[in-house]
């Protein structure tokens, strides 16, 4: 990408796609193109075909989705498929359709096999049964890396991919029902410790093992991929360690200061049982992350206390 190349951020109001303005804006790329949800309905065809047709941007980041956590997934699985391939679908044919020279399209690591080998690789992609709890979210997004890898085989389509790990930072969602276990837990625990609570209540029992990869290093290697790769594969995006959520559990509740009691309820889910990715790949392109997991938690934590809108989401 030129600094003055046409740029189009999908979902910049998001976590994801925030993080990717921010550091295209820090890297001197000027030439921006955004819509609020109102201003874009992604779901709707006509829209996003007549948007394409006007704007006719070069490069596309496409970070739009509709997320949540396990609950929101259970909850209202149609939703999550039906949204998700929609609005992708409509993005990608487009951008294609209007001759975007290249389109890089954010999965997630939910889209891998619920007992695949660990750390998973790009090449472990259906290969066996997807996590129950967020299947719907899991299936949409492997559509969408289908299509750009069929668009690439078909037509040459310069379209590629990235698979991040679980993510966390700065323009988080902190809803108590609808978000992920990071910022949920930064919330419990900073309600607990205003209320003078003496014992939080935690989700499972514990043993489930996860990654975590801060946005804005995410973002970093969003933009090192525009400008450095192409290919038919995905390319996994975290951090190659992994930590317990019970360890996860006390580092937030340790960073927010929460002294009280942690209990678990075993009567709910503990989602998938481990999901570490295979970074390999992207350490071979020459890419890695920065922020080590006490430090994220740190930043996050100041965002979820400056960003009064966001915690009320």
């Amino acid at each position: 990408m030129d600094k003055d190349s046409k740029i189009y951020v999908a979902g910049h109001r998001g976590m994801v796609g925030g993080a990717i303005v921010r550091a295209l804006k820090k890297e001197g790329y000027g030439n921006l193109v955004l819509r609020t949800h109102s201003e874009l309905d992604l779901t709707r065809q006509a829209e996003v075909e007549a948007f394409f047709e006007a704007e006719r941007p070069e490069y596309v980041f496409l970070a739009a989705a509709k997320v949540g956590g396990i609950m929101a997934n259970d909850k209202a699985p149609a939703d999550f498929l039906y949204e998700n391939m929609a609005l992708e679908i409509n993005v990608i044919h487009s951008a294609w359709k209007c001759g975007c020279r290249k389109l890089l399209f954010l999965g997630s690591s939910c889209i891998y096999p619920r007992m695949a080998p660990q750390p998973m690789s790009e090449d472990c992609l259906l290969t066996g049964a997807l996590e129950k709890t967020n299947e719907a979210y899991a299936l949409a997004k492997i559509s969408g890396l289908k299509y750009c890898t069929y668009l690439r085989r078909q037509y040459g389509a310069d379209f590629i991919s990235v698979m991040p790990t679980n993510l966390y930072g700065p323009g988080d969602n902190y809803h108590p029902e609808h978000s992920h276990v990071l910022p949920a837990l930064i919330r419990r625990f900073h309600e607990a410790r205003e209320a003078g609570l003496e014992e939080v209540s935690c989700w499972g029992d514990g043993t489930p093992l996860r990654e975590f990869l801060y946005v804005d290093d995410l973002a970093d290697l969003c933009i090192f991929l525009m400008n450095n790769y192409s290919g038919d594969d995905t390319v996994n995006a975290g951090t190659g360690k992994e930590m317990t959520i019970k360890a996860l559990t006390e580092l937030v509740a340790s960073t927010v200061g929460y002294k009280g009691r942690i209990v678990w309820d075993t009567s709910k889910p503990n989602g998938t049982p481990r999901k570490l990715l295979d970074v390999s790949k992207a350490a071979a392109l020459g890419w890695t992350y920065k922020t080590e997991i006490g430090e994220g938690i740190r930043l996050a934590y100041h965002d979820f206390l400056t960003s009064p809108v966001r915690a009320e989401r």
